[in-house]
């Protein structure tokens, strides 16, 4: 568990109804002298991953000027393995990927690099948090992202952490990307088992526990995408690489 002396703690979420549609974002600050601010902000018609992107640029945009660590969290493995990892080849291969199709949110992107290197090496450690596992920090951006999606008022706070009835420090011992792991009865060399079959037709996801029920469903549809996945945290992974909010399977 964290405790308030170890730098300036940031939850970010964002949401989208319809993938694209209705958006919202929310944040969570917890600065080193105690005080609490609450963020959110929405769009008429946007994505998920937008929103998420979105949700961290505010919130170290919201930050820059405090010293200090920053630690992030978020339930985004885009976010957090795009930042990390994934943006190093894009920049080298013009903002293409790996199969040379235009990086998706290229602007949102350059935005927050731009934001993590004026923090500086080292400035920034980015935490994977569970979406809906009951983590506190993360419940609270999650309502205040999808409440502001939908419409409905909602009430930030701001003041001192004495009086704000989140336990915005309460969090999980491993905050670790997951890694895809190789189904138990693979042998070394041998494809991971599949736990699930995930295709993507018109906007439209729908997980299967065949491939040839996956298989029906996509042949022959334009445009049609499909995959395989090897764990519950593989199935984020490859729904949000599509632009598709995991909860709506």
């Amino acid at each position: 568990m964290e405790t308030q002396g170890s730098g300036t703690v940031v939850f970010c979420d964002g949401a989208a109804k319809g993938n694209p549609g209705p958006g919202g974002w929310g944040v969570v600050i917890a600065t080193t002298d105690g005080q609490v601010i609450e963020m959110g902000g929405q769009s008429a018609r946007t994505t998920n991953n937008k929103m998420e992107l979105t949700a961290a640029i505010e919130a170290l945009r919201a930050v820059a000027a405090m010293p200090g660590p920053v630690a992030m969290h978020t339930d985004s493995t885009y976010v957090i393995k795009g930042i990390s990892e994934w943006i190093w080849a894009w920049r080298r291969r013009g903002w293409k990927t790996a199969e040379g199709n235009d990086v998706l949110n290229r602007e949102l992107w350059q935005a927050l690099e731009e934001l993590v290197t004026a923090r500086g090496k080292g400035g920034i450690a980015w935490h994977y948090v569970r979406g809906h596992s009951g983590i506190p920090g993360n419940e609270r951006v999650d309502a205040i992202a999808d409440g502001l999606a939908r419409g409905l008022p909602i009430t930030l706070y701001k003041g001192p952490l004495t009086g704000y009835d989140v336990a915005i420090f309460d969090l999980p011992g491993d905050t670790a990307v997951p890694k895809r792991r190789e189904g138990s009865a693979a042998a070394p060399g041998r494809k991971a088992a599949a736990h699930s079959y995930l295709s993507l037709v018109d906007g439209t996801p729908m997980r299967h526990a065949t491939w040839a029920e996956c298989e029906r469903r996509v042949k022959g549809r334009s445009g049609a995408r499909f995959k395989k996945a090897t764990s519950a945290e593989d199935e984020q992974v490859i729904l949000r690489g599509w632009q598709v909010d995991p909860s709506s399977l």
